[in-house]
């Protein structure tokens, strides 16, 4: 069926069986067939045994990414459209599929794209070869799963200009696929109204997976004075003025995120109690500190500070140095709410950082709840990378 045979080396691709669904070069002993990169390919183990179906690219160290695990399977269109099925289906049991993503890539067993639905507008972000090549049949089983449902998608935007398609010997992308709209696409979640920017906002426009997270803040932000740390657009921001907060005040170092906040701001007709300011926040928050401020609920909702293992080191010091100051500007008996979106900033160091911070700021903690990504953003066991957002609300307290 599909004749490029690549073999795995004797003891390797403990990960792949496992569960997980990739291929690292190191881990090939041999490729036998004549290929393009980015076509469908046979993966054995090194006696000859059948571990699945994928696309392989060896230009990039992550050589073949897994599509199926079942011997005799085609990878066509009615594959392709059974899988969309599959998420679709999910995806209506476990969220609000007004706006989610539909397609997370390994999770979905689709490696390598994402799908996100905002209202009725569709953002793709393609990150392997293989995938790029299925790109297209992919969105097409998309509508037409949807359709079946009555969700009629009126306009597709691209959003494949990360840099990690560099590796994959591909160029960034950004652009319309089919017809061009209005790229500020409304949305409401959990009954807040937003304008995402679908064309320059970061990633896909906006971040989906705290949907359930910021819901989870409100019933510590009514009456209260609430700082809201790397806001972006204004998201935790806007859901802690609708729980009721005297008054809010968002921060971010983007000048278009805090404009595109201020207009969600306006949207909720917030903009009386909720405020937001184009700074620094590794800057403000000890000058807030020297100045005797103080705050009933902090949040904390940072950008990824590393996507490497190399670079770890350096992100523990940045989540230490923003949790430390955080706890700071918190009230005897307030709020901190405080996430990493970083895979490689693993749950235990994560939990390992913030103990370091209330160490040096002399706070103790008192566990509300911890979280993670919403349901749209599925978690596959053994597939870790799927596993990434790491979210806590705490009480913080004085020595006593």
């Amino acid at each position: 069926m599909y004749d490029v045979i690549v073999t795995l080396k004797k003891g390797e691709g403990r990960a792949l069986k496992s569960g997980g669904a990739w291929v690292y070069n190191n881990e090939i002993e041999s490729i036998t067939g004549r290929f393009e990169n980015g076509d469908i390919v046979t993966v054995h183990d090194f006696d000859g045994f059948f571990l699945g179906y994928g696309f392989i690219n060896t230009k990039s160290k992550l050589t073949v990414r897994i599509l199926s695990r079942k011997k005799g399977t085609v990878i066509d269109d009615a594959f392709l459209e059974r899988r969309v099925q599959d998420a679709w289906d999910y995806r209506k049991q476990v969220t609000d599929t007004g706006s989610c993503r539909l397609i997370f890539g390994e999770a979905d067993f689709l490696p390598g794209i994402v799908v996100d639905k905002f209202a009725d507008v569709l953002v793709v972000e393609s990150l392997a070869l293989g995938i790029d090549k299925l790109k297209i049949n992919i969105l097409e089983a998309v509508k037409r799963v949807l359709a079946k449902d009555g969700v009629c998608i009126r306009g597709i935007y691209e959003r494949s200009d990360a840099k990690v398609r560099e590796q994959e010997g591909m160029e960034r992308r950004k652009g319309f696929i089919g017809e061009a709209f209005d790229t500020q696409v409304e949305i409401v979640e959990n009954g807040v109204r937003y304008l995402v920017d679908v064309e320059d906002g970061q990633k896909t426009g906006f971040f989906l997976d705290q949907k359930y997270n910021r819901a989870a803040i409100r019933k510590i932000c009514s009456d209260k004075k609430v700082l809201d740390c790397f806001t972006h657009t204004g998201s935790f921001a806007l859901n802690a003025g609708m729980a009721g907060a005297s008054k809010v005040l968002g921060v971010d170092a983007s000048e278009l995120g805090i404009a595109q906040a201020e207009k969600n701001a306006k949207l909720n007709h917030l903009e009386d109690k909720v405020s937001f300011l184009c700074a620094d926040v590794f800057d403000l928050l000890p000058k807030l500190e020297q100045e005797g401020e103080a705050f009933d609920v902090v949040i904390l909702d940072p950008p990824a500070f590393t996507k490497s293992r190399n670079s770890v080191k350096n992100a523990v010091k940045g989540y230490r140095e923003i949790n430390l100051r955080g706890m700071k500007l918190v009230k005897d008996g307030g709020f901190l709410a405080t996430c990493s979106c970083s895979h490689f900033m693993d749950a235990g160091l994560f939990k390992k950082t913030i103990e370091e911070a209330a160490r040096g700021a002399h706070k103790r903690l008192r566990q509300v709840e911890f979280r993670t990504q919403a349901a749209d953003h599925p978690i596959l066991w053994a597939a870790d990378a799927s596993y990434y957002l790491k979210f806590y609300i705490f009480q913080v307290c004085e020595e006593r």
